[in-house]
């Protein structure tokens, strides 16, 4: 039998798909009764599965939601993708990401958490009692999956973000604790008194390389352009920096190594001469894109995709603004400036308490 990418990425994270029962078939209905069985109203539907989600499973789990996680097309989200984690608190010997995630994931399912393998390709609800298109009065979110719809009273949607990446030569085969990194604040430490990269020109690239100019030997910071887009102060501050020389107009198009990255190769934009960056580390700070498109119908999202709200309840620039009761945001879908483990889980553990309260009324 062929497996499904997620069923691949699912199994290499140690989680069993369970397989239905094998004996007698199920009974047949009795007379007069509807062949279509009518799906069951979920108290609460987590769409996603990584950090913030799997903190939301937690807390509503123990509070007796029985919620329905969505794993998503990535189950375990960025984190299953980290080496090794060392600023979550309780682990003062760090942990692998992938192993994070089992530990949260089993806690969830301890307290009764379940989950399904799906996408949600799009979100529907109504202010109104009824919900005509989902044919369900006693409900008012309606999932649409590619294999499945389904219902729910109240919904949290921590979908995550995907970091932008170079798609050069190289980029996959060191990305994930062998030399290219998305998150220069996780990572940076292991490269103490080495020389590293960031790529970039905004403020997140200056933040970065200000931040491993702290204990990295040299930082060299690659923009394509012949000025920086930072702001101003921002750009002053790591021009004015001793350990940090700025490469403009410069290209990535190579990265070299064995088994752990050795080195960068750019080229120059205005001349095409190519030259080699010694260095142990390449920290990418290009942006990422919230996985929100298959909400952008239905919630409202700001310039770059990110939902708009304060906190974890969801919030429109509309006048009158809309209503998103019970439908909530956590983690690096709604979080455009930490986008950490540690704060994503927290948004979680929000938004589990805002269901609970919605639900209780």
């Amino acid at each position: 039998m062929v497996q499904s990418e997620d069923s691949r990425f699912g199994a290499a994270l140690g989680f069993q798909r369970k397989r239905p029962a094998q004996g007698r078939a199920p009974p047949k209905p009795p007379p007069g009764a509807s062949a279509q069985r009518q799906p069951q109203a979920e108290k609460l539907i987590i769409i996603g599965s990584g950090c913030a989600g799997l903190s939301a499973a937690i807390y509503a789990a123990r509070a007796g939601l029985e919620p329905l996680v969505i794993e998503g097309s990535q189950p375990g989200g960025q984190l299953t993708t980290t080496d090794h984690v060392e600023n979550f608190p309780g682990f003062p010997e760090g942990i692998s990401g992938p192993e994070l995630i089992r530990n949260m994931r089993r806690q969830a399912e301890q307290f009764g958490a379940r989950f399904r393998s799906e996408r949600i390709r799009r979100l529907e609800f109504s202010a109104e009692e009824k919900f005509p298109r989902c044919g369900r009065p006693d409900v008012q979110k309606c999932l649409q999956g590619e294999t499945e719809s389904l219902w729910a009273q109240t919904v949290i949607v921590a979908v995550g973000a995907t970091p932008r990446k170079l798609g050069i030569p190289g980029e996959e085969k060191f990305f994930g604790g062998r030399g290219v990194s998305t998150c220069a604040t996780c990572d940076g430490a292991f490269y103490r008194h080495r020389e590293v990269v960031v790529v970039g020109g905004g403020d997140s690239a200056c933040e970065d390389a200000l931040f491993l100019a702290r204990f990295c030997s040299r930082v060299h910071l690659v923009h394509r352009r012949d000025r920086l887009r930072a702001s101003k102060i921002m750009a002053e501050r790591v021009r004015a920096h001793e350990k940090i020389s700025i490469l403009w107009n410069s290209i990535p198009v190579r990265l070299d190594g064995d088994e752990r990255l050795a080195s960068l190769r750019i080229r120059q934009g205005e001349t095409s001469k190519e030259q080699t960056l010694p260095c142990s580390a390449v920290f990418l700070a290009i942006g990422q894109e919230p996985n929100t498109i298959p909400f952008r119908d239905a919630l409202p999202l700001d310039e770059r995709g990110y939902i708009r709200g304060e906190g974890v309840k969801i919030s429109s620039l509309e006048d009158p603004p809309r209503s998103f009761e019970g439908i909530f945001r956590a983690g690096d879908c709604a979080d455009s400036s930490y986008r950490q483990a540690v704060t994503a889980a927290a948004m979680g553990c929000q938004a589990a308490l805002e269901a609970e309260r919605s639900l209780v009324g």
